[in-house]
């Protein structure tokens, strides 16, 4: 038969236990990230998203007599391909939330108003200050009253000697670009990865490498690395914020969003545990009050 210090010690057990009682942790996905990291990521956009005045032209479809399309595939090879649809996809969501940053894709920039030799056809390009939409057939500097801040080409075997010499004169000095970026995707080839950047001068220096060689845009306030991917053999290069937040790609997006929701059923599901724990615990509690009065009563008796 227990007696009244086997129960009072039960009641101290069960007083410690519901104090004690689990509580779910802070969830987190894969890479450490807390559940409301999409939020805090927004939050960081919008935030570094660079200021900029808007253009004094207007949207230009298309523009008689200027051809829009030549003969040559939009990318070299696979290795390109893949490079250029994510970080182009990258930069697109990144700048999804300003309506006046427009993207090109290896689309024509006619930069002389009446010559159409005039024209360059780079893989991707960042104009601030214009509208979003609509699509162009071609950009027109002119008609627009905006350059490029930023261009990117992803070296080729056909086009990387124009990429490296002839093109940095062009964007930089005959066109004006503030930023001018070459990359080599291919991981069989060996690592290029350089930037120029124009001064108010009119001049124009390389940019210097951080310590993992990595880039940085003072014309849209980003960093790009490249990394090595291994089941594409793809070297690529990709964005990050200043603070080194990685800007995902749609696909990557999606699938945090499915951890988090799975992350939010587990918690839901520890919390559930919890209560249901402590309410049995209170549970026990009540019965040791009840046996622990019993056995008083039959003391005092």
């Amino acid at each position: 038969m227990r007696t009244q210090d086997d129960v009072e010690q039960q009641y101290y057990e069960a007083g410690t236990m519901l104090v004690d009682r689990v509580k779910a942790p802070p969830v987190t996905n894969q890479n450490g990230e807390t559940m409301n990291s999409l939020n805090a990521y927004y939050y960081k956009q919008k935030k570094y998203i660079p200021d900029f005045p808007i253009a004094s032209g207007k949207p230009t479809i298309f523009i008689e007599g200027y051809p829009c399309e030549d003969d040559e595939p939009m990318a070299a090879t696979g290795f390109h391909g893949i490079q250029i649809t994510t970080f182009f996809d990258q930069l697109s969501r990144h700048f999804a939330i300003n309506e006046h940053i427009f993207l090109g894709i290896d689309s024509f920039i006619y930069y002389e108003e009446g010559d159409i030799k005039k024209f360059v056809a780079p893989d991707i390009f960042v104009v601030f200050g214009v509208s979003k939409s609509p699509q162009r057939r071609s950009f027109y500097t002119w008609a627009e009253g905006a350059i490029p801040v930023a261009v990117f080409e992803f070296l080729s075997d056909s086009t990387a000697d124009q990429d490296r010499h002839r093109k940095v004169e062009l964007y930089m000095k005959e066109i004006g670009v503030q930023e001018y970026y070459i990359h080599h995707p291919e991981m069989k080839k060996p690592i290029e990865f350089h930037g120029w950047r124009r001064g108010k001068s009119g001049n124009y220096s390389k940019i210097v490498p951080d310590e993992q060689g990595g880039l940085f845009s003072t014309a849209l306030n980003l960093s790009f690395r490249w990394e090595d991917d291994l089941t594409d053999h793809v070297r690529l290069l990709r964005p990050y914020l200043p603070d080194g937040t990685p800007i995902r790609t749609s696909r990557e997006e999606q699938q945090l969003r499915e951890q988090e929701q799975q992350l939010r059923e587990q918690e839901q599901q520890l919390r559930q545990m919890a209560e249901a724990k402590a309410e049995a615990e209170k549970q026990r509690r009540r019965e040791l009050e009840v046996e622990l009065e019993r056995l008083h009563a039959q003391r005092i008796n």
